[in-house]
């Protein structure tokens, strides 16, 4: 499967491991990277410049390319994290989620590809207009933050015909034959979190793993409850997709009364250090229905590669 992505790159799989904060770290990201996919480094808007120094050294250790996600909301009151990034000079570097503008020019300066991901039309155009290397179409189905706005094939659809760049898709696509139907559309290669929050070398804790594993595809919620709680600053029109649990139940719909209630913060802070995820966000997408097990990345990669089975199999039931 050879793609603008697989080209760029040098990948044999066509497949970006999103970044995750909280779960994509150095070795996850190494890992992706070693099995012919693009890992990505996830930075959480809380983590210091030497936690992203140290975790981007893991993951150049693969000696692959690997990239590293940011959040453009932060980076106004974390400078560093721009700075410490721009030393690491990863292969591709995502700024999403607020005005990424301001740092499209650096990156590319300093010959990093650069990506956004967009959850309409008008965001994968104003993009463009920004100059990006490569558009993330990401689907409400996603999960972490982003738009509700539009499921990810009518949104990759649109968006492919709208602007002339590589797109990726992300959004729902669990398995080989998600990654074949986004191929068969026209994107660049597939975006992909959910499916590897459990493999061995993700950082996610022992309890969300078993949770993830027990949910099926109905078990994601969208909203902004969970930012509400943490406080942590991300802006109200991006929210989130996670697995429900009764304190998303208990406060949806107060949203505006749960970021005054210093009792509630306590507890839901306690619940993230206690990783006690019947209080606490565990952010996953509608794709979480194929967990199944704990597998290596490098398993993960390997599932994928088989899309081109199902692009084959497509392209002979069209010619008989």
């Amino acid at each position: 499967m050879r793609t603008w992505l697989t080209e760029r790159f040098g990948l044999t799989v066509p497949v970006v491991g999103a970044p995750m904060a909280g779960a994509s770290g150095g070795a996850l990201t190494a890992a992706i990277s070693s099995a012919g996919g693009l890992g990505m480094l996830g930075v959480g808007s809380a983590v210091s410049a030497d936690w992203i120094r140290k975790q981007g050294a893991v993951a150049a250790e693969s000696g692959k390319p690997y990239g590293v996600g940011l959040m453009a909301w932060a980076l106004a009151e974390r400078p560093e994290h721009l700075d410490v990034v721009l030393q690491l000079r990863p292969a591709l570097v995502s700024v999403s989620f607020g005005d990424y503008t301001p740092y499209v020019e650096p990156l590319q300066a300093a010959g990093v590809v650069v990506a956004t991901q967009a959850g309409t039309v008008a965001d994968a155009r104003e993009a463009a207009a920004a100059g990006v290397d490569v558009i993330v179409a990401r689907g409400a189905e996603a999960g972490g933050h982003g738009r509700n706005a539009v499921g990810t094939l009518p949104l990759l659809q649109a968006i492919l015909d709208a602007v002339d760049l590589p797109v990726l898709a992300a959004g729902g696509i669990s398995s080989a034959r998600g990654l074949a139907a986004v191929l068969a559309a026209g994107a660049a290669g597939g975006w992909i979190g959910t499916a590897f929050l459990t493999c061995v070398e993700a950082m996610t804790a022992g309890p969300a793993r078993r949770r993830l594993i027990e949910a099926d595809e109905t078990a994601t919620v969208y909203g902004t409850v969970f930012d509400a709680a943490s406080r942590a600053g991300w802006p109200d029109e991006f929210g989130g997709r996670a697995l429900r649990n009764a304190f998303f139940d208990d406060w949806e719909g107060r949203e505006a009364s749960l970021k005054s209630d210093d009792a509630a913060h306590e507890r839901f802070t306690a619940a993230v250090r206690a990783a006690d995820v019947t209080t606490s966000s565990l952010y996953a997408g509608q794709g979480v229905g194929a967990l199944d097990r704990e597998p290596t990345a490098a398993e993960v990669l390997a599932h994928f590669a088989s899309a081109d089975t199902y692009l084959r199999a497509a392209a002979n039931n069209l010619t008989t």
